[in-house]
């Protein structure tokens, strides 16, 4: 961002704060603290949609919707089978247990994908993800206007091959070839619109997170106005559906321990911290966010505003 930059999220006319800490430590892990976002409830860190006890799964938000008749996107900046994305469509006592993750993801019904690809995608021994998802009739896409012009109903976008499947450049080294973040919302929109029925849609600057615990200040400035972005492509669809469409911005965690100082910021941290993070609110039911809140609350609050 240059100086004077605004991000678009942070006009949003409502405003809150969320706690994050997981069920076992007071800084959490991507993967406890989007169980909590997701499913209500929170887990110990490393673990994905299970009790502390590792005897429950847990429910979240995007299958409960996706059961009423919603459809359901995930995009991220990174593998789709990381931590937070994961958090949207798998169960798992291990959030490294990639190739297991990835499969959930075949299965899951959900009808839009994107991110950089798969961790783990064929394993020695193991039936490639690819198989998996053609098998249960998924689109793959290497490219923007091939996923778009794909008649499939379930998709799933990919970086082709030769770039990263771990993560999309950050925003700052990208060229022309590379998929953007506002890119990926905006196709998952027009995917998921296309279905005529409401939807749901996660998506993650799971970058903004790496670079902060990379303590890269340039490369986190370009995340975070690459994220804005992403976000004004959910105002534009909003702004032509402002009725029943309710737009809601927040981090998982803090990275970094960051503090603004005189010529822009400074990190005291290359790990997560237990620091409360904002939320951002507009549309049907944002005044419900406003105030402080547990992560837990953030998932439960979405559903009693649901049909």
């Amino acid at each position: 961002m240059e100086k004077g930059d605004t991000l678009c999220f942070t006009q949003f006319p409502v405003t809150g704060f969320i706690t994050t800490h997981s069920a076992d430590n007071l800084v959490t892990c991507s993967a406890a603290a989007a169980t909590a976002l997701a499913s209500g409830e929170k887990t110990k860190n490393g673990m994905l949609n299970f009790s502390p006890d590792s005897k429950r799964k847990l429910l979240p938000i995007s299958k409960t919707l996706h059961q009423k008749g919603f459809s359901v996107g995930i995009a991220t900046s990174v593998s789709i089978d990381h931590a937070t994305p994961a958090g949207f469509y798998a169960h798992s006592t291990s959030r490294s247990d990639y190739y297991d993750i990835a499969k959930q993801l075949t299965v899951s019904g959900f009808e839009f994908f994107g991110g950089s690809g798969f961790l783990q995608p064929e394993p020695a021994g193991f039936v490639s993800i690819f198989k998996l998802l053609k098998d249960n009739h998924y689109t793959v896409s290497t490219s923007m206007q091939q996923c778009s012009e794909s008649q499939s109903i379930k998709n799933v976008l990919v970086q082709p091959q030769g770039k990263s499947a771990k993560q999309l450049p950050f925003a700052i080294y990208k060229d022309k070839t590379d998929f953007t973040l506002p890119q990926i919302t905006q196709l998952g929109i027009e995917k998921l619109y296309a279905l005529e029925k409401p939807f749901f849609f996660m998506v993650e600057g799971g970058l903004i997170d790496w670079a902060a615990h990379d303590n890269l200040t340039k490369e986190l400035y370009g995340e975070v106005k690459e994220f804005s972005e992403a976000i004004k492509v959910a105002l534009n669809f909003y702004e032509q559906h402002t009725e029943d469409t309710l737009i809601i911005v927040t981090s998982d965690h803090e990275t970094g321990g960051i503090f603004a100082v005189t010529k822009g910021i400074r990190f005291y941290s290359k790990d997560h911290t237990g620091n409360i993070v904002p939320l951002f609110a507009i549309g049907k039911g944002a005044e419900n966010f406003s105030g402080l809140h547990d992560n837990t609350q953030i998932s439960k609050k979405i559903l009693e505003l649901t049909p």
